[in-house]
């Protein structure tokens, strides 16, 4: 239950009846519709919420706001709502204070719901994919998936927690350049074990990792020289077999690592096989959106994508000079374009599997491909505009002592997810990789590895080890929490009590709006405060030695910290541990 979006609620409903009551006693005007704005002010000394529904009314009512505000008011029934008092501030805002009824709501709210608290059904009945890492199965993950693994890991459980149905998708690019190129490279090395590295010149646009090294030294003790006397085709398809089966599991395993699990594989090769690539270029062809130029088949982007900008009233000549230009889908030699494939898979996604939203994390370099692609969903009717949306992330660099590292420790080489989680723990680095996908990142790898309260994810953890430690320790001397009903909430008046409370009462909003906005780490922002809430509470508010009503109180209070900590670590796939 969201009891910040029901106090909102609750004043509309107050500065209604409030309405309807001086219309019959004749002290305001009937017919005015008194639709306002209810806001949680920055500061809250004056009221907990401020409503301008007075200020928005003024014109109808043909009255000065104030003078509206203070007539509400004296037909206010505050006596069983969530409110203890109102007050007129400013030229005629009304400002709510909270009362005990809805801090005890809070309370007993998370008591009632334990681990599904914070969950709303604010996207109810959508079906929604989340599609990220995506990486190549070509070589090793690296920092740009490793962010982008926790940001789409992290979005997919945001959206689950808002009522969205959702699944998470991994689309693997096994077809294309870059596997021939994989399958080359491959050859290269294997026919160096053979003939000698002098003998093969290993293509300068190959892949030159140690991992290729490794595939061809395998496919040599699987094979020996059989292949040599192969043509080309067929051994580049064996290649690029074996790499596949040997890369696709590894990367399934460091993900899992990384508490990352998807609920689809989705293989390109599936769409070129069986012919869904080229149905829906014809599918573009029959709207009239392609045409033929060198022996290749275009897609018309510029005119779709300029299109758009005129019917959203940009002038032609502002279009001109954006240089829009055009995209092979087939070229002259027969084979389909990845974007071409990335149009059919796209299009898999919303017109056979009918999801409503599709949502793609990228990183930034992408950032040119985002509108041709809505573009091309569009021009086959399945609003791209509306349905398909792409979360751009910007690059990561890693720190160590304010020194860039690119190298691993272990291996010598670029790091990948793999040596990242082998230097730090999965926590850490999902914690710090869940950051506002829009900014640059430094990962400071010092910092993830302190056990200090300046490590944002260990002062979170270590926030709700003591709680449990806390509970263990009064339970042993006869001192547990009670049900939120037997416990007596009108204690709770220190300020520190109602703060903690009042982040207590946030997470179904905060769930509500990374929801909206795409932006999970809206999810370590606000445990984090609720940590460093909680810790200034406890140095305050004494439980153990406390008068046993007070005692009471206050655990149940510590008791739905523990909880709604947990609820936030879960989320973004951090453990809470008990002991630390």
């Amino acid at each position: 239950m969201n009891l910040i979006e029901k106090a909102k609620q609750q004043i509309n409903e107050l500065v209604l009846s409030a309405y309807a009551k001086a219309v019959e006693n004749g002290a305001l005007p009937e017919g005015a519709e008194l639709k306002g704005i209810v806001e949680i002010p920055k500061d809250t000394a004056n009221g907990d919420y401020a409503a301008n529904h007075a200020m928005a009314a003024a014109k109808a009512l043909r009255n000065a706001p104030r003078k509206i505000a203070e007539t509400l008011l004296a037909n206010m029934e505050l006596e069983g709502s969530y409110f203890r008092s109102v007050e007129i501030a400013g030229p005629g805002f009304m400002n709510f204070r909270l009362g005990e009824k809805w801090f005890a709501d809070v309370l007993r709210n998370i008591a009632e719901e334990g681990s599904e608290y914070g969950k709303t059904d604010s996207l109810k009945g959508q079906k929604i994919m989340v599609e990220f890492v995506s990486a190549n199965p070509t070589g090793p993950m690296h920092m740009g998936n490793a962010r982008g693994g926790v940001l789409g890991d992290a979005l997919a459980e945001v959206l689950a927690c808002a009522g969205a149905d959702v699944a998470r998708e991994f689309y693997v690019n096994d077809a294309g350049n870059q596997i021939e190129k994989f399958a080359t490279s491959i050859d290269a090395r294997y026919q160096q074990i053979i003939l000698g590295e002098d003998a093969v010149e290993f293509p300068e646009d190959g892949y030159h990792g140690d991992d290729i090294r490794a595939l061809a030294q395998g496919f040599y003790e699987a094979n020996g020289d059989s292949f040599m006397g192969k043509d080309v085709a067929e051994r580049h398809a064996a290649m690029a077999a074996f790499g596949l089966e040997r890369n696709l599991p590894k990367m399934k395993a460091d993900l899992a690592r990384y508490k990352i699990n998807y609920d689809k594989w989705f293989y390109e090769s599936e769409l070129h096989n069986s012919g869904y690539v080229a149905e829906s270029v014809e599918e573009l062809t029959k709207n009239g959106y392609t045409y033929e130029k060198d022996g290749a088949l275009w897609l018309n982007t510029s005119k779709i994508l300029g299109d758009k900008l005129l019917a959203a009233g940009k002038k032609p000549e502002a279009i001109e000079k954006l240089g829009l230009k055009d995209d092979v889908l087939r070229r002259a030699n027969g084979f389909y374009t990845y974007f071409a494939a990335d149009i059919a898979y796209h299009r898999n996604k919303l017109a056979v599997r009918g999801f409503d939203k599709v949502i793609n994390i990228w990183g930034a370099d992408h950032h040119g491909h985002v509108a041709r692609l809505k573009g091309a969903m569009d021009a086959l009717g399945l609003d791209g505009e509306n349905r398909l949306d792409v979360v751009l992330m910007q690059l990561v660099r890693l720190m160590r002592d304010g020194e860039v590292v690119r190298m691993s420790k272990r291996t010598g080489k670029a790091i990948s997810l793999s040596d990242l989680l082998d230097e730090i723990p999965v926590d850490a680095a999902r914690y710090f990789f869940n950051s506002k996908p829009d900014s640059q990142m430094d990962f400071d790898l010092g910092l993830a590895l302190r056990q200090d309260s300046e490590n944002p994810v260990y002062y979170v953890q270590y926030a709700h080890a003591r709680i449990c430690s806390l509970l263990a320790g009064l339970a042993a001397e006869g001192l547990c929490p009670a049900d939120a009903a037997d416990v007596d909430m009108s204690l709770l008046t220190d300020s520190h009590e109602i703060e903690l409370i009042k982040q207590l009462s946030a997470l179904p909003e905060e769930i509500r709006i990374a929801a909206r906005d795409y932006n999970p780490s809206r999810i370590n922002s606000y445990v984090t405060e609720l940590a460093a809430r909680f810790h200034r509470f406890y140095s305050a508010c004494r439980i153990k030695g406390a008068e046993e009503a007070t005692a009471r109180a206050r655990l149940l209070l510590a008791s739905t910290v523990k909880q709604v900590i947990a609820n936030s670590l879960t989320i973004i796939g951090v453990t809470a541990p008990e002991k630390m």
